[in-house]
């Protein structure tokens, strides 16, 4: 196998990829260079290489996902036998052959700078954090893309770290450390002003325990058998917003992402079928990933949570045991009877009971308390009962389970009453959470005078009045989105204007437009069926006067989103609900409580700046275990308005930052929420 083209050539060879360190096409396997022969039963007999993701055939061959993927575009039988196949029978093989397959020893591709061998799981971490070829190999790749920057100090390239820093440093960014972890760890730390991380300080108290956030890099590959078909997430941010990067906000019931399993909400989108997107404007991030196509590659950054500095050694190691239990199903609507909790004081999810006769209680391998540590691959230890029950639903028949036991240990009854806001459960018997009493939704007001701000930079709000006279059985000829009933509570908006009616012809109402009032009716309290009957009411009258509003993004114009109009029920982007008036906003009060050595868990941006004047206070990151995350309230994308009742408009980060520290055990966030934009 040929070693990478040397550095002083770069500019003569295509980039090499980020994970195997070698060049190959993108939707090609990874290459390695292997330090032993490798056993025949390994070997891919379709590339005649070691198996990558690898699949198992009904007729029991076994072979890379992206070979067998393609032959089967071309074939219908198994390559080995001939055997009739689809690729639809083909199924992930056992955690066993994937370990084995990890642990095969590889050396490092960049020979000259780096003699190290590793495990094959680790190349990537060691190719990221510490080789020095392929660092070498960045920095002159970045001189070659950015010639302007010869001569100035060399700056790691992006997704390196080389020394661990505290995960507050001077930049105001978090930096993530590594774990023992085969996937590369990379740092959030930005030197742009704004970025601010009050949940990863602690105070000198908090010394003995201080932890470091800990991120990997995964590349995933999201299959569509209608290439049109929306992904099903929303996301929020861009270069053009305070958060910068792009961050999923929600990733929606039965859709295409929620049932690959792998891409949760606060994961960072910094790939898109290899192209970068973790510098573009949020309409052009969006454009990328409504391009349609049967695959769509994503790299995701995800947070992994806290990991000890001073206790870095797996619990399994003290007096408890690692078991592997696999259930088999005879199709997929086949409930497990299996009731998972997350319990208050330790993080991950447990065993909460077996459902006598179910399919686990039969098998009688799995326990009450155990622990569980992944299903079929996927990391579920900073996970929740409804990630599981997602997983355990869209498993065909076997269900493959890593659980941690202590022995002698018993699951606490969980409480029911309101205070124990930490504490889900979910059963298998069809996924459903199971909550055993709700609290009841926070009320939802509108912002405050005391509370409100100026419009963002960039944005242009116009309010125009539309009368016009009509026939009285003419209809108006638009459709409305929104509403105060809406979980983000929305203003009534129009989705569209049909080439019927009056307002067509009259051309001033648009799409993306606020209603604020018809005929002197003020719109902007309604939900939705109200909104709809008082807009069919006064349609009937010989004329009408119509309120709205416009809202106009000077610096990033909405580009033609339109490509695959026919799969997306509109509604305005992200970015669009930012320029709206703060008298038209909901808020609502989140109130958060945390242990003395727990940090709140959430990361800001944004807060005065002189270049920037003031900029809304947004939340950036939540990380998996913490207060924050728990409470399942807060949002990435969402504005803080005020702390504790007071306003955080025309503060600095400087400024915000000592009083949510200087909240030690309760605060509440009073936030306002808008829907990401779907892809």
């Amino acid at each position: 196998m040929a070693d990478p083209v040397p550095e002083e050539h770069v500019s003569h060879v295509p980039e090499l990829c980020c994970e195997c360190g070698q060049a190959h096409p993108l939707l090609d396997n990874h290459l390695y260079n292997f330090q032993d022969e490798v056993d025949d039963e390994l070997v891919c007999h379709i590339c005649l290489q070691p198996l990558l993701q690898p699949m198992d055939t009904p007729c029991g061959h076994t072979y890379c996902f992206k070979c067998l993927e393609n032959f089967m575009q071309e074939y219908s039988f198994c390559p080995m036998d001939r055997k009739k196949l689809s690729f639809q029978q083909c199924h992930k093989s056992s955690l066993l052959v994937r370990n084995l397959l990890d642990k095969l020893m590889v050396l490092c591709p960049f020979k000259a700078e780096c003699q190290q061998t590793m495990q094959r799981c680790e190349l990537e971490a060691h190719l990221q954090n510490r080789c020095p070829g392929f660092k070498k190999y960045k920095s002159e790749l970045q001189r070659k893309k950015n010639p302007i920057s010869r001569g100035k100090e060399d700056a790691p390239a992006r997704g390196e770290t080389n020394t661990p820093r505290d995960p507050e440093g001077p930049s105001g960014g978090s930096s993530l450390v590594a774990e023992s972890s085969g996937a590369a760890v990379v740092s959030l730390g930005t030197a742009e002003p704004g970025l601010v991380n009050p949940a990863f300080e602690e105070t000198e108290e908090d010394l003995p325990q201080r932890t470091s956030l800990v991120a990997e890099t995964t590349t995933i590959e999201i299959h569509r058998e209608d290439p049109e078909e929306e992904l099903g997430m929303r996301i929020v941010g861009g270069k053009d917003t305070p958060l910068g990067n792009i961050v999923v906000q929600e990733v929606l019931r039965d859709s295409v992402v929620a049932a690959d399993g792998r891409i949760a909400p606060g994961d960072h989108i910094l790939e898109v079928n290899g192209v970068n997107i973790s510098s573009v404007t949020h309409c052009q991030a969006v454009s990328f990933l409504r391009h349609p196509g049967p695959v769509l590659h994503l790299m995701v950054l995800q947070e992994k949570g806290f990991s000890s500095r001073t206790a870095q050694q797996d619990p399994s190691s003290t007096n408890r045991e690692v078991i592997h239990v696999t259930l088999v199903k005879r199709d997929r609507s086949e409930p497990l009877g299996i009731k998972l909790i997350r319990k208050t004081d330790e993080a991950g999810i447990f065993i909460l009971d077996l459902l006598e006769g179910g399919l686990a209680a039969k098998n009688g391998k799995l326990s009450r308390n155990d622990r569980v540590l992944s299903i079929n691959g996927q990391d579920l230890r900073q996970g929740t009962p409804e990630a599981a029950a997602q997983i355990i639903q869209t498993t065909e028949s076997r269900v493959n389970f890593v659980i941690l036991r202590q022995p002698g240990v018993q699951l606490g009854e969980p409480m029911e009453d309101g205070s124990t806001s930490n504490s889900s459960s979910s059963s298998s018997n069809g996924g459903s959470p199971v909550h055993h009493r709700r609290r009841p939704d926070q009320n939802h007001y509108r912002r405050k005078s005391s509370y409100q701000k100026d419009l963002p930079q960039g944005y242009v709000s116009h309010e125009k009045t539309v009368a016009i006279k009509k026939e009285p059985k003419e209809s108006l000829g638009i459709t409305i989105g929104g509403g105060r009933d809406n979980k983000n509570k929305l203003p009534i908006y129009v989705t569209s204007v049909q080439p019927i009616g009056c307002l067509f012809r009259d051309g001033r109402i648009k799409r993306g437009d606020v209603l604020l009032s018809i005929n002197g009716i003020d719109l902007t309290h309604l939900n939705y069926y109200e909104a709809v009957s008082a807009l069919k009411s006064n349609a009937a009258s010989h004329s009408v006067t119509l309120k709205a509003l416009e809202i106009l993004s000077l610096n990033s114009p909405e580009p033609s989103l339109d490509i695959r109009e026919q799969g997306f029920s509109w509604s305005p982007l992200w970015i669009t609900w930012l320029g709206l008036p703060s008298y038209l906003h909901f808020c609502q009060d989140v109130v958060l409580s945390k242990g003395n050595l727990e940090s709140w868990g959430f990361s800001i941006v944004g807060g005065f700046e002189e270049s920037k004047g003031n900029q809304p206070f947004f939340i950036k990151t939540i990380v998996p275990g913490t207060p924050a995350f728990r409470d399942r309230k807060l949002k990435c994308g969402d504005e803080i308005v005020a702390v504790n009742g007071v306003p955080a408009i025309g503060m600095s980060n400087s400024e915000l930052i000592p009083m949510l520290k200087e909240q030690r055990n309760r605060v509440t966030l009073t936030v306002v929420s808008w829907p990401g934009s779907l892809v």
